[in-house]
């Protein structure tokens, strides 16, 4: 079957014809002699078709409502994540050959090349999926990828979760729900830090979506995941160059053209490279209530975060910290742990002799700090105050040491 398989491949390709169950089905008879019985007809179209069109035997897996990320690892093992972590999945590709071949497929499907010269590719597959917008393509082809070729499909849909649905999720806890309102209320400008796969974006389509909706929001993103549930938003997305190299608008374009759109907001999906600079100088202009989401460890590390990505724009660090305090009042740190994804801290930044760093005001293990009357002092300049509902966490003190004499 695999050699009437490859076969019936070859010559669809070199008559050049789509792969329609038709064509397929005639292709099967003339490489089988006209002597391929219906089930075999019906066993090679499966298997051609799934190797020609969409995502192959992965589409399943991808339509699964559930499904956030899909995986294939070298060798044709693949996981996925139905938003509990990765579990094995039912599935599994032939080998290294079918890996790579449905790789490339999708990297053309995108407008990208893929090939041993240019080995690794990034780009967006527009979709055609029940209650998806599209997906984000990542593949690495061997000998790049050491022990074969690997891809990654994260499958982007549309913010279903608004905060009081994050609430009963157990996403946010305590306070944390009146506290996100009242900055959003205040037009406090965040920075949503976590890991990849941590709900950044999705914490922050719930915040856009609690705007007044007499604001005018504009979203600058590198793929269309962020759709807040809000009258007032113009998306502006990125384009990666083409097959030629040719024909890229960057972040940094997007943010230059977005100034002039009178935004009332302006928001960019994700900072992970130089357009930090101009994120921080469109923060700077007087467009309040701005937001970006950056991959950080912790909401302490996101001023360290921020310096790496600006130097690679030139910025110098001394007017990174001076910019990102002037731009920046909050800092949201998103966690995925087994349970789900969860919103760990609450910190706000405050400008030091060395730099700029963040103070947790509200922990999800402890609930507020004793940097608590931060928050309020921001809110109380303009004008909103809080229905709290915590009360302040008891000052940390070392325990006594249990060999110690009373």
């Amino acid at each position: 079957m695999n050699a009437l398989v490859e076969r019936v491949r070859t010559r669809l390709a070199e008559q050049g014809a789509q792969p329609t169950a038709e064509a397929v089905a005639e292709a099967v008879r003339a490489e089988s002699g006209g002597v391929a019985s219906d089930l075999d007809v019906l066993a090679a179209l499966h298997t051609v078709r799934q190797e020609l069109v969409g995502a192959g035997p992965l589409d399943p897996l991808l339509r699964d409502p559930a499904t956030t990320d899909v995986l294939v690892s070298a060798g044709g093992a693949v996981t996925v994540d139905r938003g509990a972590g990765l579990e094995p999945a039912a599935v599994r590709l032939p080998g290294e050959d079918s890996v790579r071949r449905l790789a490339q497929r999708l990297a053309l499907a995108a407008g990208r090349r893929l090939d041993d010269a240019s080995p690794c590719v990034d780009g967006f597959l527009p979709g055609a999926l029940d209650g998806a917008r599209g997906v984000r393509l990542h593949a690495v082809l061997a000998p790049v990828a050491a022990d074969g070729t690997c891809l990654s499909l994260r499958v982007l849909r549309p913010a279903a979760h608004d905060l009081p649905a994050l609430a009963a999720s157990g996403t946010l806890v305590g306070a944390a729900e009146p506290l996100l309102r009242a900055i959003v209320a205040a037009r406090l400008a965040v920075l949503v830090s976590g890991g990849t796969g941590s709900g950044k974006t999705t914490l922050l389509a719930a915040l856009l979506g609690v705007v007044d909706p007499r604001e005018r929001i504009l979203t600058v993103e590198d793929a269309q995941e962020l759709q807040p549930r809000h009258p007032q938003v113009v998306r502006l997305v990125a384009r990666p160059p083409n097959i030629e190299g040719a024909g890229a608008i960057s972040l940094r374009d997007l943010l230059r053209q977005a100034l002039r759109m009178r935004p009332d907001r302006l928001v960019v999906g994700e900072v992970r490279g130089a357009e930090v600079a101009e994120l921080l100088t469109a923060l700077n202009t007087g467009h309040d209530g701005g937001a970006g989401t950056v991959h950080a460890n912790s909401a302490r590390e996101v001023p360290a975060r921020m310096e790496a990505l600006a130097a690679l724009g030139g910025m110098e660090r001394a007017a990174l910290h001076s910019q990102l305090a002037a731009a920046v009042q909050v800092v949201l740190h998103m966690r995925r742990g087994p349970r789900g994804r969860v919103l760990e801290a609450v910190g706000v930044l405050r400008r030091e002799p060395g730099g700029v760093e963040v103070l947790p005001v509200w922990e999800r293990a402890a609930g507020w700090t004793g940097h608590r009357p931060r928050i309020e002092a921001l809110l109380a300049e303009r004008g909103i105050r809080v229905p709290w509902d915590e009360p302040t966490a008891p000052a940390r003190t070392r325990e006594p040491s249990r060999f110690c004499r009373p």
